[in-house]
């Protein structure tokens, strides 16, 4: 995939996303969501297969930014590792809830 397909596409997916993202933590209300956040947003949405999801909080740090989601109507927090090198862990339910 060439440069001006990424970015298109990246473009997309950060356009579909800001609509379904509540910031708070480190984030600045209304801003556009982090690489780290939006990396997370879209593997919780997959791992649940729910697309409710908002950002709860995030917290950087230099080994990893944690992503805290919130999934469905309840906003079920699920946690997500973002790495520097643009990979992330498998979302994990801090509470075994957010499924359809």
């Amino acid at each position: 995939m060439n440069r001006m397909a990424i970015a298109t596409v990246s473009l997309a997916a950060a356009a579909l996303l800001s609509g379904c993202i509540e910031e708070t933590g480190s984030s600045v209300s209304g801003s556009m969501p982090t690489a780290a956040e939006q990396a997370c947003l879209q593997r919780t949405t997959i791992e649940t297969n729910n697309p409710d999801v908002v950002v709860l909080s995030s917290s950087f740090s230099q080994a990893g930014t944690e992503v805290i989601v919130g999934v469905g109507p309840q906003q079920a927090p699920w946690q997500c590792i973002y790495y520097s090198d643009g990979s992330t862990t498998q979302p994990m339910s801090l509470t075994n809830e957010g499924f359809l």
